[in-house]
């Protein structure tokens, strides 16, 4: 055998050794070392509310599609989320990954964000039939009827403009001054509550507030500054 033969057969022998080393070792190590590939290939860090699927990619992406409905909803489904007034909208979401998007800690969507509502607005329905004689916000690109029309505090007075006093960081209207404590146009702005068109608007709310004013003159026995503020007898919540 040459010279040649024999080194060629010597390292094809090392290297069989080599490979049979490292199988062993996978073997043995194969825990540790699939939580260091998962960790290899992870985009970024989970939530804190999903830490507990760290590792367990399979538990939310299925094989060749990703992260789908479905899956999510096999947690989420038991929740309020599509019910609830402030969340409701949910219900006629069919992508959670839509606005929801993982392995980004906490940066991550948890919590309304108008903001991100505006962003996915401008790419999905580039302001197609928007009003062009209005001014260009994020308050106006948004339909804020769609969402908070299930619990309308102004109880339809004001429409469905709500763009007009609202913005989207806050509900509190910017350098806003109720009317004067001694007017008593109310009805212009407010309704009463269902509950002073019954029975117990006479025997609880009027002996609760000490007064015989009839539901119209809500300035009788309401302060401007709470609902639940009643002249004379401070701070009262039963409606």
């Amino acid at each position: 055998m040459s010279w040649q033969r024999l080194s060629y057969a010597v390292f094809i022998a090392a290297l069989l050794v080599m490979v049979a080393a490292v199988a062993i070792r996978m073997r043995s190590d194969a825990p540790r070392d699939a939580g260091l590939v998962a960790q290899l290939v992870s985009p970024g860090p989970l939530s804190s509310a999903h830490q507990s699927f760290a590792g367990q990619c399979t538990a939310c992406h299925t094989p060749g599609k990703g992260v789908e409905t479905r899956t999510c909803l096999t947690c989420h489904a038991g929740t309020d989320f599509g019910t609830k007034q402030s969340t409701q909208f949910h219900a006629k979401a069919t992508q959670c990954t839509s606005c929801h998007v993982e392995h980004e800690g906490e940066r991550g969507i948890i919590r309304m964000d108008h903001a991100a509502l505006l962003d996915m607005a401008k790419w999905r329905q580039p302001l197609a039939g928007m009003s062009t004689t209005r001014s260009l916000t994020p308050e106006t690109a948004l339909n804020c009827a769609s969402c908070h029309a299930f619990r309308d505090p102004h109880q339809g007075l004001f429409g469905t403009d709500c763009a007009s006093c609202h913005k989207t960081d806050s509900w509190k209207i910017a350098n806003y001054r109720h009317p004067s404590v001694n007017s008593t146009q109310c009805a212009e702005c407010h309704k009463a509550p269902p509950s002073h068109f019954m029975e117990h608007f006479s025997m609880v709310s009027q002996r609760a507030a000490g007064s015989k004013a009839r539901v119209d003159q809500c300035y009788a026995c309401h302060a401007t500054d709470s609902f639940n503020n009643i002249r004379k007898r401070g701070w009262y919540d039963h409606h």
